[in-house]
């Protein structure tokens, strides 16, 4: 038999698992023994929780009474350090099983009489807005018990950052984390990425272009949230191959109140036709905004910087340029001058390096600001693969900012020189009092006869 028929033994095998319990059996034990083993990944999930960073122990399926029903929350989680102890129930979905409120409100519950701190749910469903709770419980349960929420991407996103950029210090323990990557990554898992716009994407898509569409429509909501999912997601994979945590942006309001944002979302879909939002990159030049426009067909990302604030404008829009010299012709390049309003200068890069002055309209007026922007045709499937919406997004969003965005540096100015001074100048500025000349022939003078001593 060729050694190419041979199967390498894995330490979590995807091989013999026969239904959804088994999947969400062996994806609950695998991720919480390799938290309890490899401590940077259990600090970098439990660490933002409220857990302290202490020995950490993990069970599964461990059995509680409620009442005179005995309930088997897939896992169970204990960090101890010193005389503290934390301690959450953990509750696991895979595949396109979705968390049930009730089953979640007697874990809070059973959490709330043991005396726990938290319950963590995972599973394939990403909330609109980090932090937010896929699945609504009541809030009662929640004063004395917090409920956590891990997407499988999160998960996923989390332990490939730790192994490939963060770094494990034990060479065993980076092996075992690579094996539950390996194992999270392969289909059979149940760990699944982002799949699906939803059930009424396509119906959702058609009303906006046909002008129908209004803020009441039941399936309107809906989409607003897989957008602001999309962008979570799109950012747990650029923030994975980046190496830091990249998030979507929201204001003071928003993190507070998540109705807010999708409000907004959805307002903006019925009356402008698009579905927008903006990623914030650690150490990026500035936000990356994305827009699609569902009547169109197009999504755009685009970015706005300062210009430098000296120099003439054909000056300002070279050094623009000299920025985008890994950039595509097809990259739009739009300048602003100050004191105006409204749309500025706009040309295709190409036409730009040929032609610099395309971008300026009048000399004598100052150009304060670019915007960059990058388009390609909209996907209009729900689902994933060619065509789809989901994949148009992902591939603009890693080209723009591989092929625009990583290379922007903000303008800063020179440091102030020391003015040279003419030799004729330096002459003049020589002292020709006694207490500079210090050298031997001034000793000498100093000690010749007449002087007074």
């Amino acid at each position: 038999m060729s050694e190419e028929t041979w199967h390498e033994a894995r330490l979590i095998p995807t091989s013999g698992i026969s239904g959804a319990e088994e999947q969400e059996r062996r994806a609950t034990s695998a991720v919480l023994a390799v938290m309890s083993v490899v401590k940077e990944f259990g600090r970098a999930l439990l660490g933002p929780r409220g857990a302290p960073a202490g020995q950490v122990e993990t069970y599964i399926e461990v059995p509680f009474m409620l009442g005179d029903k005995r309930c088997y929350p897939d896992g169970l989680v204990r960090v101890s350090r010193g005389a503290k102890t934390w301690t959450a129930l953990v509750e696991v979905k895979t595949g396109k099983n979705e968390l049930q409120t009730e089953q979640l409100e007697n874990y809070l519950d059973i959490a709330r009489d043991a005396g726990f701190d938290a319950l963590i749910t995972i599973s394939n469903e990403i909330p609109g807005v980090a932090g937010q709770h896929p699945t609504k419980v009541d809030k009662r349960k929640l004063k004395k018990v917090a409920i956590h929420h891990w997407s499988w991407s999160y998960v996923l996103s989390t332990a490939v950052m730790q192994k490939e950029h963060r770094g494990v210090s034990d060479p065993e323990q980076a092996w075992i984390l690579g094996e539950l990557i390996r194992y999270l990554e392969h289909p059979r898992s149940g760990a699944m990425e982002l799949e699906d716009m939803g059930a009424n994407w396509v119906s959702v898509r058609d009303a906006v272009v046909a002008g129908t569409l209004r803020a009441s429509d039941k399936a309107a909501p809906e989409v607003a949230a897989r957008f602001d999912a999309l962008l979570q997601y799109v950012s747990l994979r650029l923030g994975q191959k980046l190496g830091t945590d990249v998030l979507p942006i929201l204001t003071r309001k928003e993190q507070a109140d998540p109705g807010l944002r999708a409000q907004e979302v959805l307002a903006r879909m019925v009356s402008q036709a698009e579905l927008a939002g903006s990623i914030r990159i650690p150490n990026a030049v500035a936000p990356i905004n994305i827009v699609a426009d569902l009547r169109a067909g197009r999504i755009t990302c685009f970015i706005d910087l300062d210009a430098p604030r000296e120099g003439r404008p054909t000056t300002r829009v070279n050094w623009m340029i000299r920025q985008l010299k890994h950039a595509p012709d097809s990259t739009r390049v739009e300048s602003f001058v100050a004191n105006s309003r409204g749309a500025g200068a706009a040309e295709l890069l190409g036409k730009v390096r040929e032609d610099p002055t395309c971008l300026i309209t009048d000399p004598k007026k100052e150009i304060r600001s670019f915007r960059v922007a990058l388009s390609a045709p909209m996907g209009t499937k729900r689902g994933r693969g060619r065509g789809a919406f989901i994949d148009s997004v992902i591939d603009l969003v890693d080209a723009f900012y591989g092929d625009v965005v990583q290379h922007l540096r903000a303008w800063s100015p020179a440091a102030p020189k020391l003015r040279e001074a003419p030799p004729e100048e330096r002459a003049a500025l020589t002292s020709t009092a006694l207490s500079s000349q210090d050298g031997p022939e001034s000793a000498a003078v100093a000690e010749s006869p007449g002087t007074s001593s």
